[in-house]
């Protein structure tokens, strides 16, 4: 009778000790769920690590993307690797006592045109500070640093006072009358300047830009020459912000080609890339305060390219807001710049309403890859700093998006310029077994052999036959909305190259070779 009491006193106790053990999972289970809906749908994903395994493709396509730089360059060519290529442009800037012989084409033209080449220098710079280490995991950093320094040997020469800044060299006009090699042109070549009486803070800023990110570039490599572009940089800075005006309203012949739509994008991005170079806060206050409530156009996402920067600095700033910088937390302006960065983000997510049926971001029929390839840049940038900070998604109209969800986009653009398109054709030129054959550019057209002047040299703009020199690296101008491409030499509207387009995607590939957490930090 004892024994039997014992036993069912046992079981009584087991039996409380299940329900109380259920009773607590249960709550575990619950904040569990809890916590997991106020964070995230998902764990954030692991912080990559060094550079990783290497695609191949990518990396192929970043090799031959920097060439189209050495095919650019004017002057006289060091270590040159192109071999239909020469020394051109010796002459430049002589008209003012200055050495401009340095600097790159514009495009298929003999134009060296400061505010895309600035804009170029820049990009190129951005690059080299977040991808740095893959870049050298492919063999491609040195190649690279080589093609900024080219540039900026050009700006600082350029920028020849103060308060004066040359930002063109040649006449356009006559400049596209002829159709020659860059070694046998004999047009003149006259300079065109920004100054206190005819201001440009458009292109003044940018150049500012250019060399304060360059600046970081060279620090540890090179430092007196860091040092110089840094001078030039505060110098330029100044002048474009004390003598405020657009450079397109100062020179009206200049609409006709960069016609620029406003200085004001250019005065943020500069003070931005300033903060970073230098770590002074007047640049940081600069942005986000008062210049940038009247200027950043915050909440409003906008396009990337050589004329509206705006959606670059949001991008550049959220590096700050993600990784910390002191002085910078709880900034209001700070903050309103990293929400339209989102914003930028959530234009391309899931699908942009702009794309195209195979999903290229579509915005302008006149060198239709720019603005796709610029925003996926963009894309894997912002996508890296949430992922090297573990922020598990951004929100966009209720909908998440992870880092993963973001980088894909960005490959999809990468993937349809490099071949996987309705017509399966690489729009990069020299890579893959089809590209365009009869890209719109002077010195690839022209035997190196031939006798042209400047008129008999349209011989062989019309001439049926694909160029004889492959201008290898060339981003042509791309398809149409309707997604079809007519490879002509005519038709510039698609298949002229320029240098800022390849800047981007140089940029791109870059994010895409392999993976590794994002540099918290440019100094």
């Amino acid at each position: 009778m004892g024994e039997k009491s014992r036993s069912k006193g046992w079981c009584g106790w087991l039996l409380v000790l299940v329900i109380v053990a259920l009773i607590v999972g249960a709550i575990v289970i619950a904040i569990n769920k809890k916590q997991s809906d106020n964070n995230s749908d998902d764990d954030a994903a692991p912080v990559p690590g060094p550079p990783g395994a290497i695609s191949q493709n990518y990396a192929e396509a970043l090799k031959i993307a920097l060439q189209f730089f050495d095919v650019q360059k004017s002057g006289k060519l060091v270590n040159n690797k192109m071999s239909w290529r020469g020394d051109s442009g010796l002459k430049d800037g002589s008209e003012a006592k200055v050495d401009l012989s340095k600097g790159m084409y514009d495009a298929g033209d003999h134009m060296k045109f400061g505010f895309p080449m600035a804009f170029t220098a820049t990009v190129l710079s951005w690059t080299i500070l977040e991808y740095g280490d893959q870049m050298d995991a492919v063999n491609q950093l040195t190649p690279a640093q080589d093609s900024l320094k080219w540039i900026t040997d050009f700006l600082i020469n350029a920028h020849i006072s103060d308060n004066v800044l040359i930002v063109q060299v040649g006449d356009p006009e006559k400049d596209h009358k002829c159709w020659d090699r860059p070694e046998d042109m004999t047009e003149t070549r006259p300079l065109t300047q920004v100054n206190t009486s005819f201001p440009g803070s458009d292109v003044a800023a940018e150049t500012a830009a250019a060399m304060a990110s360059a600046s970081l570039v060279f620090r540890t490599s090179n430092p007196t020459y860091s040092s110089t572009l840094l001078r030039h940089a505060k110098q330029l800075f100044i002048f474009a912000d004390k003598y405020r005006g657009s450079y397109s309203e100062s020179i009206p012949e200049v609409q006709n080609y960069y016609n620029s739509t406003g200085y004001e994008d250019e005065l943020l991005w500069a003070a931005s890339w300033l903060f970073h170079a230098t770590g002074d806060h007047s640049y940081f206050d600069y942005a986000t305060g008062k210049n940038g409530q009247e200027f950043a156009n915050w909440g409003s996402p906008t396009w990337f390219s050589w004329d509206n920067k705006l959606a670059g600095t949001q991008v550049l700033l959220s590096r700050v807001s993600f990784f910390g910088s002191k002085g910078t937390s709880n900034n209001d302006g700070l903050g309103k710049y990293r929400k339209t960065a989102v914003a930028v983000m959530c234009g391309l997510l899931p699908d942009s309403p702009t794309a195209t049926k195979s999903g290229l971001v579509w915005v302008s029929e006149w060198n239709s890859l720019q603005h796709p390839v610029a925003a996926a840049f963009l894309a894997t940038l912002y996508s890296d700093f949430m992922l090297t900070t573990r922020t598990p998604k951004i929100t966009c109209s209720g909908k998440s998006f992870t880092p993963s969800d973001i980088r894909k986009f960005a490959r999809s653009q990468a993937d349809y310029v490099l071949g996987d398109n309705p017509m399966k054709m690489s729009f990069l030129v020299g890579y893959g077994d089809k590209y365009p054959q009869y890209v719109h550019h002077r010195g690839a057209s022209i035997p190196v052999n031939a006798k042209t002047g400047c008129n008999d040299g349209f011989e062989w703009l019309t001439s049926p036959k694909p160029n004889p020199n492959v201008a290898v690296g060339a981003l042509v101008g791309g398809p149409f909305l309707n997604e079809t491409f007519i490879d002509s030499r005519n038709n510039s509207m698609q298949v002229e190259p320029s240098t800022y387009n390849s800047a981007v995607l140089v940029g791109l590939l870059s994010s895409l070779v392999t993976t590794s957490s994002a540099v918290q930090s440019f100094t």
